[in-house]
């Protein structure tokens, strides 16, 4: 029998895919966004999909319907951690505000309500800098209280095999009559600095060369908008920073970090993409070293989803549940390393 785990702000399943291919069985998974949830049913037809807030999800009745729940997984929203919150005035960060305070103190509800062998919490890396650290010491405070040990660490993605430097913060919490969890050792490191034993990161021409080819332009919507014909001229692996006076162009038209990074920002085939955003936006990259926008399904590779995997609605909603996921790669190897260290122990 596979060990059982709920997911809760499970979006379109990033999480999922990874825990349920390392052998665990989504028994119940739960989002807000009704066009996640929709996603959620066709990709996890076994699991019962709940599409409501968490604050009316009764966790009691879910441990009873299945006895024993090993593992509690699920990355609560991200916006007030994230770096962006340090530059929006006009909104509360971390715990202060109070979304960020209800997900992070419901996810301990939870927890606390279905007492499994181990709990999995991610978020940004932002999560752990210094003007949030009343969230982590909130993290700390409840799993203490609740009996859990945890381990937290900020990994980078394209560490583990996924084509994308993208940095989460990632908690794994035991309880206390468990073995310590060791986080699994990085597969692939930075070419510029490599590192003994490991393979070299995977690139994005590794993964999408041969799903490349030249689309029409499209008149109503194109990338780069107003400022297209910068990014032709921006190279691969380059942003508007190109442009600076700071990297000696001969006729500046931006001052040096006065966009935020993704602007213009074009792949590189060479290295892995930046962090695919769960928004979409007409001058905010990555963009296509063809200077396009990118796919869905180049999207989806990024993030390591497979191609078979469906996402429904439009463009945009589907570039948002691609883009806030966890790519199911990291999860694997990180629940890889839960089931042998901890499963096979009986409490």
């Amino acid at each position: 029998m596979r060990p059982k785990i709920v997911s809760i702000f499970s979006g379109v399943g990033g999480i999922d895919f990874g825990f349920e291919e390392a052998g665990f069985e989504t028994v119940y998974a739960s989002d807000i966004w009704d066009r996640a949830c929709d996603s959620l049913k066709v990709n996890f037809p076994k699991s019962e999909v709940v599409c409501d807030d968490i604050v009316n999800i009764d966790f009691k009745k879910i441990k009873d319907d299945h006895k024993t729940i090993d593992g509690l997984v699920g990355g609560p929203p991200c916006p007030p951690f994230s770096k962006s919150r340090f530059y929006r005035k006009e909104k509360d960060r971390g715990i202060s505000d109070i979304d960020g305070f209800t997900s992070v103190t419901n996810y301990f509800r939870a927890l606390e309500e279905l007492s499994p062998k181990f709990f999995f919490f991610e978020n940004v890396h932002g999560f752990v800098f210094k003007p949030h650290k009343a969230a982590l010491e909130l993290v700390e405070a409840e799993s203490e209280r609740l009996g859990y040990k945890i381990f937290h660490k900020v990994l980078n993605a394209a560490d583990y095999g996924v084509a994308q430097t993208r940095q989460r913060f990632i908690c794994v919490g035991v309880k206390k009559n468990l073995p310590d969890f060791e986080f699994p050792k990085q597969s692939h490191s930075n070419p510029k600095k490599p590192i003994k034993g490991t393979k070299k990161w995977v690139t994005c021409g590794d993964i999408l060369n041969d799903i490349d080819f030249d689309l029409p332009e499209d008149e109503k919507m194109q990338a780069g908008s107003k400022h297209k014909e910068l990014l032709k001229l921006v190279p691969p692996g380059d942003n508007y920073l190109f442009f600076t006076e700071e990297r000696n162009h001969p006729e500046p038209i931006f001052k040096w970090r006065s966009r935020y990074w993704s602007f213009l920002l074009k792949l590189s085939p060479d290295r892995p993409s930046w962090t695919i955003q769960a928004s979409h936006s007409n001058n905010m990259g990555p963009f296509h070293w063809n200077n396009r926008f990118l796919r869905i399904q180049e999207i989806k590779r990024i993030q390591t989803f497979e191609d078979g995997h469906t996402f429904l609605g439009n463009f945009k909603e589907q570039w948002r549940q691609v883009g806030n996921a966890v790519p199911p790669k990291l999860a694997f190897t990180i629940a890889m390393s839960i089931n042998a260290q901890i499963i096979k122990y009986n409490i």
